[in-house]
């Protein structure tokens, strides 16, 4: 069980991603659709986050590491990690993850920092993307 939420900037997080063990977990609400996101990444909303936390933790439950984020990640970000912690330790869920954590400066961040971005429209995003 994961034991607090740390914070991981975009440099650190692009060799990450190459492990499977690794979810990027988008909370951007409406902006995905229309401003890219990182490729592979899950999308709940954080508008609707706490209502979908069974179903995010259904589709993690083998990943060890999960990074959140949100556009700016100072706000959404940080909370819907922070939530989803609570539900873990208060459900008994049956889950491997082990580290949760937040992208620092969030998807304008990466996406500024010249980190490669993914248009399409699939959902979940199957991380294919050119």
């Amino acid at each position: 069980m994961a034991g607090g939420v740390s914070y991981v900037s975009a440099a650190q997080l692009v060799p990450m991603l190459r492990d499977p063990r690794i979810a990027v977990v988008d909370v951007r609400d409406e902006e995905r659709i229309y401003d890219a996101h990182i490729a592979g990444s899950h999308h709940y909303a954080s508008d609707s986050f706490a209502e979908r936390l069974p179903e995010l933790a259904l589709a993690t439950k083998a990943k060890e590491t999960l990074v959140f984020h949100c556009a700016l990640s100072k706000v959404r970000g940080p909370s819907c990690a922070e939530m989803y912690l609570d539900y873990l330790s208060e459900a008994n869920e049956d889950s491997d993850v082990k580290n949760i954590m937040v992208l620092e400066r969030g998807f304008n961040g990466w996406e500024l920092s010249g980190r490669p971005v993914c248009r399409c429209k699939d959902a979940p995003c199957k991380g294919v993307c050119s």
